[in-house]
């Protein structure tokens, strides 16, 4: 039996509304600490952990805020790599209307967004919804403002969703439920002062409206918020990207640190006076008397270069400087090791790449590329459950099905130039492949582009076909008007 994906207290079919509401709040809360861990890793505003405590002692605060930061590197590798550019309905078709949609809702820039929070602090959430009755929304929501409670035993199935967002007085949630006990499915609007009991929503909402009503989204009320979840196993919850670079990184800032340290200390040459007193000079009364005496500032020889060693067998020693490439060498090989447990390009974190050939450049990527495509798979079965809600949404209810047995398209996570893909295109236009399937696998080309190329073959073809008829009825056979042997009879003239 597959394990409960919910990580919180567990819902009951007799729970009220405000009851629901506390669990799955306390679930978010449960979750802002890992959360915030991640989303500073991120932003590379992690102290220093590995420091000893009188390297900190020593330093104080000088390193707050340094990072060289790779938790944000590896994320965005692969989020650039994840667009969308289509949706396939059941019967292989493009799904115009979904597209509209997606774009409509501005759902096209906005997912790449939401990825990138499932990739840093391993889940996000979409909301879909049709406020007006006329247009269906799609809203991706920031980390803390979306639930999602599972059926217990099942993975995919949504037993109830949860939005909650605060305005810094008060605290609004909408609790969506799918019915249970034979209870209708319902939405619930909520909202309390921060810390308070749950009570019903009066801010924001019209005399006229009610505060709880029946689901309208079809399907015994389906519940219209979806989680987006990053590497979530069968035995386990989501996980970070971040969660693998994160004791790599943290010992890549400490050893810039030391060498940092080193290199403000032990970089240049430092001298030594041996067999001397330390400097001193007299200190005179009004009248020049010495009355005493005080050491000489050491700053004062190094600003003016110039040391007097007025005393027999005084001398100057000299310690080497410190070799810091030590540091450098295990940095890189820090670095190295991230970027093989991520499966991140060398030389998108090293920098090394001078006059790469085009196939080494594609093995080098050969493990990024491959990450992505994971990705959209199981991304993509999240995206196409928004698309199919939004299909529902609509009141569409075959499309939602169609879409559910259908798949989202994403642009190919291989980058290539385009003699390569010219190249490639050539070769399967050899082998037989239609001209808009070709089409279609160039990068960046949308659907609409597709079609319209379509529309211009079909109008070339009966421009052609119009100009072949006009040339044949100009120039071909005429209709025979002379003698049985088509030609004028010898000694015939005109009369």
């Amino acid at each position: 039996m597959a394990k409960l994906r919910n990580d919180g207290p567990a819902l009951a079919d007799d729970d009220s509304p405000e009851q629901m509401l506390d669990k799955l709040t306390q679930r978010l809360t449960a979750r802002k600490t890992e959360e915030t861990k991640w989303d500073d890793l991120y932003n590379g505003e992690e102290p220093l952990l590995f420091a000893s405590p009188e390297f900190e002692e020593q330093t104080g605060g000088l390193f707050e805020g340094f990072s060289d930061n790779w938790c944000r590197t590896v994320p965005d590798a692969v989020r650039e790599r994840l667009k969308v550019t289509a949706f396939q309905s059941a019967d292989g078709e493009l799904d115009k209307d979904a597209m509209d949609a997606w774009r409509r809702n501005e759902a096209d820039v906005e997912v790449g967004l939401a990825l990138l929070d499932a990739l840093v602090v391993a889940r996000s959430h979409a909301l879909v919804w049709n406020p007006t009755g006329s247009a269906s929304d799609i809203t991706f929501l920031p980390p803390g403002q979306g639930v999602v409670d599972y059926a217990p035993g099942t993975r995919r199935r949504r037993r109830a969703g949860m939005n909650l967002w605060s305005d810094g007085s008060n605290d609004f949630a909408t609790l969506f439920v799918r019915g249970l006990g034979g209870q209708p499915a319902m939405v619930y609007r909520r909202q309390r002062k921060s810390g308070g009991a749950w009570e019903p929503r009066t801010i924001g909402v019209r005399t006229s409206e009610r505060v709880d009503f029946p689901n309208p989204m079809g399907e015994a009320g389906a519940v219209p918020i979806v989680e987006i979840a990053n590497r979530a196993r069968l035995g386990g919850a989501p996980e970070s990207d971040i969660k693998q670079v994160a004791s790599l990184q943290r010992t890549v800032n400490t050893l810039w640190a030391h060498l940092l340290t080193g290199a403000d200390y032990m970089a240049l040459p430092q001298r030594a006076v041996l067999g001397m007193d330390k400097p001193m000079r007299d200190i005179r009364d009004n009248e020049g008397n010495i009355v005493d005496e005080e050491e000489i500032p050491l700053t004062k020889f190094g600003r003016d270069r110039l040391l007097w060693l007025p005393k027999v067998g005084a001398s100057i020693a000299q310690f080497s400087a410190a070799d810091l490439r030590n540091y450098l060498v295990v940095i890189e090989a820090a670095v190295r090791h991230i970027a093989a447990q991520t499966r991140t390009p060398p030389h998108y974190l090293l920098g090394e790449m001078s006059n790469i050939a085009a196939d080494a450049l594609t093995a080098a990527e050969s493990g990024l590329v491959a990450k992505a495509k994971d990705k959209q798979t199981y991304f993509g079965a999240d995206i196409r459950e928004i698309a199919r809600l939004e299909a529902l949404a609509s009141g569409d209810a075959a499309r939602a099905e169609s879409i559910a047995m259908g798949k989202v398209v994403w642009r190919d996570a291989q980058y290539r130039s385009e003699a390569q893909y010219a190249d490639a295109l050539t070769k399967y236009k050899a082998i037989g492949v239609p001209d808009e399937a070709l089409w279609r696998m160039i990068p960046d080309v949308e659907p609409e582009q597709v079609q319209a190329w379509i529309a211009m073959r079909e109008a070339q073809a009966q421009a052609a076909a119009a100009a072949t008829a006009a040339a044949f009825s100009e120039f071909g056979p005429k209709q025979d008007t002379g003698s049985e042997d088509g030609g004028d009879q010898p000694g015939e003239e005109a009369a």
